[in-house]
C-alpha cells in the first residue's frame, strides 16, 4: 500500500472519528434538551393541575355556600312559619294551662 493511500486511509478514519463525536455530543445535546423540555413540560401539567384543583375547590366552596345560604333562608322561612303558628295559640295554651292549674 503506498504512503498517499495509507494517509488517505487515516484521514478518513480521522474524519469519522469527528464525526462520530459530532454525532454523540449533537444526540447528548438532542437528549438533554429533551429532558429540559420534558421538565418543564411536567412542571407546567403540575402548575395546570394545582390550578384545575384550587378552581374546582373555589367552585365547590361557592356550591356550598349557595347551598347554605338556600338552607339558611328555607330555615328562617320555616321559622317565621313555626313562630306565627305558635304566636296563635299561645292565648289557647295560655288558657289551657290557666284552666288545668285552677281545675286541680
Amino acid at each position: 500500500m503506498s504512503l498517499e493511500a495509507i494517509e488517505k486511509v487515516i484521514q478518513i478514519e480521522q474524519q469519522s472519528q469527528e464525526r462520530k463525536a459530532a454525532a454523540e455530543a449533537e444526540a447528548r445535546r438532542i437528549v438533554a434538551e429533551a429532558e429540559r423540555e420534558g421538565l418543564a413540560l411536567l412542571q407546567q401539567t403540575r402548575t395546570a393541575a394545582v390550578d384545575k384543583g384550587r378552581k374546582l375547590l373555589r367552585e365547590a366552596e361557592d356550591r356550598a355556600a349557595e347551598k347554605a345560604a338556600e338552607i339558611d333562608r328555607a330555615a328562617e322561612i320555616d321559622r317565621a312559619a313555626l313562630q306565627e303558628a305558635a304566636g296563635k295559640h299561645l292565648d289557647e295554651a295560655a288558657e289551657f294551662i290557666v284552666g288545668r292549674v285552677v281545675n286541680h
